[in-house]
């Protein structure tokens, strides 16, 4: 085994994204899993230990339990390893760098020099995706409302929701969160720079995995009354030569299903408009189970540890 290569700790390997990034962690030459005895993983002895003797942890674990891993590690001082967080627990805490590489121009630097990055959750990688960049063009008033739609594979729903899918006792489709406080608002909004909280109406259809989030926008609201064509462009200008991210033209059926990107780390993104009626719908397609969990935690992962971005 060569001395070079960086050894990583996934605490709470055993669950969805746990194992998704185990499995992407297989095809990177340059790194090493280091695993706990099942009888220790709630141990906090046995993984302050394997904490201590690795290059990088990944949190795969409830918030609480994602908390009580940080303090194992800050316990660590200098020693401490560098933490990705695939929880909600630090998504908008001020002292963690967001783990969307894409977010702005020179932030992939950011995050490649961060010792505690928080992964994106699913839907606000779609959301913020769209999102700020045309708030940054001054396309979008930070205070304009906005709803944000969106529909995922049942893998993201927990255990028991896969077990209920799997098992043909789920309903084929459902809205949910319509208390209107999902998790996953708070860094929709900071990261999309939002002065107003958007609505955000997430669904579960009966898929494995893959996702659409859509933003519908009535455009003779916005400032310059822009065309869904100054929309694309702004989008398209953001992420001119990513590696993982596209803007599309709108395929010519009006029709866009969620499966195609699956087992990638790929983003699509797409500005449906219609100009004489003066509407757009902007629409991000990725897996939620890759840049939207494990391929975009990879992703963070090779660039805190200085690898080649694949």
């Amino acid at each position: 085994m060569s001395q070079n290569l960086k050894s990583i700790f996934i605490d709470g390997e055993a669950g969805t994204t746990g194992l998704g990034i185990r499995d992407r962690l297989a095809a990177v030459p340059e790194v090493v899993v280091k695993s706990i005895a099942p009888e220790k993983r709630k141990d906090p002895g046995a993984r302050k230990e394997m904490m201590a003797g690795v290059d990088l942890v990944v949190l795969c674990l409830p918030d609480d339990a994602a908390k009580e891993s940080v303090a194992l590690a800050d316990e660590l001082g200098a020693q401490a390893p560098k933490i990705v967080d695939a929880s909600t627990a630090h998504r908008v805490a001020p002292d963690w760098t967001y783990g969307f590489a894409e977010l702005e121009p020179g932030f992939a630097q950011k995050v490649a020099n961060a010792n505690r990055v928080s992964n994106p959750g699913c839907y606000p990688t779609g959301g913020i995706a769209l999102l700020r960049p045309l708030v940054d063009a001054g396309l979008l008033p930070s205070n304009h409302p906005i709803t944000v739609n969106a529909v995922s594979g049942y893998s993201g729903g927990g255990k028991a929701m896969i077990e209920a899918y799997e098992a043909g006792t789920a309903p084929d489709f459902e809205l949910y969160g319509l208390g209107l406080k999902h998790k996953h608002l708070p860094e929709l909004q900071l990261y999309s720079r939002l002065e107003r909280r958007p609505i955000f109406v997430p669904s579960v259809g009966n898929f494995r995995q893959g996702m659409l989030v859509s933003v519908p926008l009535h455009l003779e609201t916005l400032p310059g009354k822009p065309k869904p064509a100054d929309l694309h462009e702004a989008l398209a200008a953001r992420y001119a030569g990513s590696s993982f991210v596209s803007v599309l033209p709108a395929t010519g059926d009006g029709k866009l299903e969620p499966e195609a990107l699956n087992d990638t780390n790929k983003l699509e993104l797409r500005v449906f408009g219609n100009e004489d009626l003066g509407q757009a719908v902007l629409v991000a397609r990725l897996d939620n189970l890759g840049k939207g969990a494990s391929g975009a935690a990879v992703q963070n992962i090779r660039l805190m540890l200085g690898l080649p971005e694949a």
